[in-house]
């Protein structure tokens, strides 16, 4: 490392350069598949920039191979791997929280969702059993005819109703 405390320079690791390239080109293509995954609009832009994060620190780590160590050492932890997976870790338990939170949320909506449409549906037999048993209707709006008089809605009312 540097002894002016800066950043390490490409080059420096312990990697040799033709696992270095594939680290490099196999980032780049997860960068690239993320951004095609946007705009083939199979992603959302607010996991996208999650993604595109990970994978731009990844192709940091895969550039700068002492960047780890470095790091490692600014945060105290002895051995580069250990930092290594206790970010991964950290990652994956905010990933999974995140989740579980979208997921109660659209579990939420789905049950609102449900009853609304229960009770759409039930009005709509309601109004259908009306109509069956001859009680007079409201206005139709397209003419301003009652509709038990023979308009549309008495011909759609002699249909039978879905369970």
């Amino acid at each position: 490392m540097s002894e002016l405390g800066l950043l390490p320079i490409a080059g420096q690791g312990d990697l040799e350069p033709s696992v270095q390239i594939v680290a490099v080109v196999v980032t780049a293509l997860l960068l690239g598949l993320v951004l095609e995954l946007v705009r083939r609009r199979r992603l959302v832009e607010r996991y996208a920039l999650l993604w595109m994060t990970v994978a731009l620190v990844l192709l940091g780590l895969a550039i700068w191979t002492d960047l780890l160590g470095w790091a490692s050492d600014r945060v105290g932890i002895a051995d580069p791997s250990n930092a290594l997976f206790l970010a991964a870790f950290g990652v994956a338990f905010v990933l999974l929280l995140h989740f579980s939170v979208a997921t109660s949320r659209l579990g939420e909506e789905t049950k609102i969702l449900a009853q609304e449409v229960a009770r759409l549906d039930e009005q709509l037999r309601e109004l259908r059993d009306a109509s069956a048993n001859g009680a007079p209707q409201a206005r139709d709006e397209s003419d301003g005819v009652r509709a038990a008089g023979g308009g549309p809605a008495t011909r759609s009312s002699t249909r039978t109703t879905d369970q």
